[in-house]
């Protein structure tokens, strides 16, 4: 079982799974590194017995599901060669690694069929490629959850700050918050950039103190993904996988343009390579959408992209500012970090990422922003997000200060029906009118959670 675990909230989601009536068999997915099999792991405690069928290190169990529909016998042979009880409601069955067997990954249609009193949970690197070659798998038979790299509240949790994250919890516009849990919390922040949310990353951190060790374990993670570009597709070229990774990284917080790829590639192939890091979750989608009504999704122009690398940590390392660690760490504690957090808009995009994790497990969820489609205009609102009915721009600033005409713009188009906005900065909580009389709430970075109070970690 896992040692010193790192809790996390998709623990809650998988306990709730293992408790349903209604389970299916699981898929936990997310990009490589980001806690799926740390997390499934932490869940087979709560069971008497726990298997884990890791394919990678025991590709030879693939012959036991070749050919194989009887889930039955599948177990009674997995029981025999591992020699652990496989019990209905005692036994947690963990199939890792299945990207490496497409019988193994069709068992589970036929675990949900025939064997669905077993609690069956599977997950797999690179998943999503192999998904994709099975044409509507698992529609009503399987149930998914999606992992990301940890969360800030996960990180103070991680890091022994439960005094600091219950401190947030309680605040909002019309409570800020003391002072000195403030500045605490914005120091706490500042770490959060530097280390990222990669699992093993914050360990080192929380174990050692040390941005060095951090950041040794992203270079190291960093170096797997790219060592996993070879697997991707027959199609897929590494070394345009690399160079569309590291340009999205220093094209974050803006429209994606193909041409600022390194290489001379063709938009085609720069599309295919952006279509394989999504799938792998190394890159996330933000889409423009013209909020003009619910769902956010129905007016997406998809020629108008964003892409955000998926962790702080990772992007840091992508854009070559780790070479000198400690330079980077000074810089990041001093009082005005605006300069740092722009380069690569760092604010913007860790703001998009916390949002995407406060959204429910269950489904994948996307980003919206804002923007000004008329000619000689540059207005543009950096998340729209949807709270019931109700439409909310959210607009991030780096430091305390900057323009807020964009929201504003926004805001008094009578066509939108938008009667609050957000802003996200190193500021504490409060609130403000905008030029029209509408509320502007002010929420920090460090407490976008706030935002959505029903994934508040516990």
């Amino acid at each position: 079982m896992e040692k010193n675990y790192l809790a996390r909230s998709i623990d809650v989601a998988l306990l709730e799974w293992k408790e349903s009536p209604l389970r299916k068999p699981l898929l936990v997915r997310g990009a490589r590194q980001v806690g799926k099999s740390s997390s499934v792991r932490h869940l087979g405690e709560t069971f008497k017995y726990f298997l884990e069928v890791n394919l990678e290190r025991n590709p030879e169990v693939v012959e036991i599901f070749k050919g194989n529909r009887d889930v039955r016998d599948i177990v009674r042979k997995l029981h025999d060669y591992y020699d652990v009880p496989i019990v209905p409601g005692e036994t947690l069955l963990f199939l890792d690694e299945i990207q490496r067997s497409e019988d193994v990954i069709r068992s589970l249609w036929f675990f949900k069929e025939d064997y669905r009193e077993l609690h069956v949970v599977a997950a797999g690197s690179l998943l999503e490629f192999a998904l994709k070659d099975l044409s509507s798998f698992g529609v009503g038979r399987v149930s998914s959850l999606f992992v990301y790299p940890m969360s800030f509240d996960e990180f103070l949790l991680a890091t022994g700050q439960q005094g600091l994250w219950r401190a947030k919890q309680d605040c909002n516009s019309s409570h800020p918050l003391l002072k000195a849990f403030y500045e605490k919390l914005v120091e706490a922040f500042r770490s959060f950039m530097l280390v990222g949310g990669m699992p093993e990353a914050v360990a080192a951190y929380a174990q050692t103190g040390s941005y060095r060790a951090s950041r040794d374990i992203v270079n190291e993670i960093l170096q797997g993904y790219e060592d996993d570009f070879a697997k991707y597709s027959a199609k897929a070229n590494p070394v345009l996988l690399r160079q569309t990774l590291v340009s999205v990284a220093h094209q974050v917080g803006a429209k994606f343009v193909y041409s600022r790829v390194e290489g001379q590639y063709r938009s085609a192939e720069v599309k295919m390579a952006l279509e394989m890091l999504r799938d792998a979750g190394l890159i996330i989608p933000a889409y423009h959408t013209d909020a003009n009504g619910i769902p956010l999704g129905a007016e997406i122009n998809e020629r108008v992209v964003k892409y955000l690398v998926h962790d702080s940590g990772i992007l840091l390392a992508l854009l070559g500012i780790d070479d000198d660690t400690e330079s980077l760490v000074k810089e990041l504690m001093v009082e005005n970090v605006v300069d740092l957090v722009d380069k690569g808009n760092v604010a913007e995009m860790i703001a998009g990422l916390e949002i995407m994790k406060c959204y429910s497990p269950q489904k994948r969820h996307q980003l919206y922003y804002w923007q000004n489609m008329n000619k000689g205009t540059c207005a543009e609102v950096d998340y729209i997000i949807a709270q019931g009915s109700r439409i909310v721009p959210i607009e991030v600033k780096s430091g305390v200060k900057g323009s807020m005409s964009s929201m504003y713009s926004l805001m008094k188009n009578p066509q939108k029906h938008i009667g609050r906005g957000v802003r996200c900065s190193l500021e504490n909580f409060g609130s403000f009118l905008s030029p029209d009389g509408k509320t502007i709430d002010i929420i920090p970075l460090f407490a976008i959670s706030s935002l959505f109070p029903c994934s508040r970690q516990e």
